[in-house]
């Protein structure tokens, strides 16, 4: 099986085309070949798919094997591999995913790294949309969430196509991430789990996150959690509309308008061919 990897603000991926013929993955192949001693090693893994609705269509699986409605970091890749096959002529791509078709632009080229602009749309806001437990209707803002422990953890929470949970922190270098992180993915209020920011605001123009990824854990960079982390930081008065949001992995530009977007980079790493999976 051929593949290729690219990265994205240090987010992980392994590309399959199944524009010629189908690729088909059972949930234990996703998790072999994401594993980073005997497999390839990914957060996750995209498939790039025909569809009649969109210049292609993108599937994202995370590395325990589960489906994505969205990946923001994903997209970009996708469409710099699409590029590079020569699907489209043009700078700006139609992409079909779970989360609706987005609209991606090609901004150029600094060194070795590819920036597209990405149209994130429309955040949702309501607690039956995201989706998280209690009233549909009702915006998740603030959400206090109870802890094993006793304790009690406020957030803000939000879907740009996928789940988030935006907890503000005062130094979040120190915060434990991979702790908290985990209990609040898996939490009775959240039916589909979610992914989780832990956000610090720098400036008003500039915030700095960590993530704890539904289905992967704590990876390098999120591109929908960092329009989740914006919008939330909006939400309570702490940043501007536009600001630069500094992730482990990279920087990544995010607006909010009426649609949130998102401009970041991607760069091809590899390819290969695995035997046996």
């Amino acid at each position: 099986m051929e593949f290729s990897k690219f990265e994205a603000t240090a987010n992980d991926f392994i590309i399959l085309d199944g524009t010629e013929k189908p690729v088909s993955l059972e949930r234990s192949a996703v998790v072999a070949l994401c594993e980073r001693r005997r497999g390839i090693g990914a957060d996750g893994i995209i498939l790039l798919l025909p569809s009649d609705k969109a210049h292609f269509r993108m599937r994202i699986f995370n590395s325990d094997g589960s489906e994505a409605e969205m990946c923001g970091n994903g997209i970009r890749a996708l469409c710099l591999f699409a590029m590079e096959k020569g699907l489209s002529s043009e700078n700006a791509f139609l992409v079909e995913t779970l989360a609706g078709i987005k609209r991606v632009e090609y901004r150029g080229r600094k060194g070795n790294e590819h920036f597209f602009r990405v149209d994130m749309g429309v955040p949702k806001l309501k607690r039956g949309d995201i989706p998280v437990a209690g009233d549909p209707d009702r915006q998740a803002n603030p959400v206090d969430i109870p802890l094993e422990n006793g304790s009690e953890i406020r957030a803000i929470c939000v879907s740009v196509g996928n789940p988030h949970c935006v907890v503000f922190v005062d130094d979040v270098d120190s915060f434990p991430v991979g702790e908290i992180g985990f209990e609040l993915e898996n939490h009775p209020l959240f039916p589909n789990r979610t992914n989780v920011e832990f956000v610090q605001v720098t400036k008003d123009e500039e915030i700095k996150v960590r993530v704890w990824e539904r289905g992967v854990g704590k990876t390098m960079s999120c591109g929908t959690g960092a329009c989740a982390a914006l919008v939330a930081a909006n939400l309570k008065g702490v940043c501007k509309p536009r600001a630069m949001v500094n992730l482990p992995g990279g920087i990544l530009e995010v607006e909010w308008l009426k649609e949130v977007y998102m401009t970041g980079p991607a760069r091809h790493v590899f390819d290969g061919v695995v035997r046996e999976w």
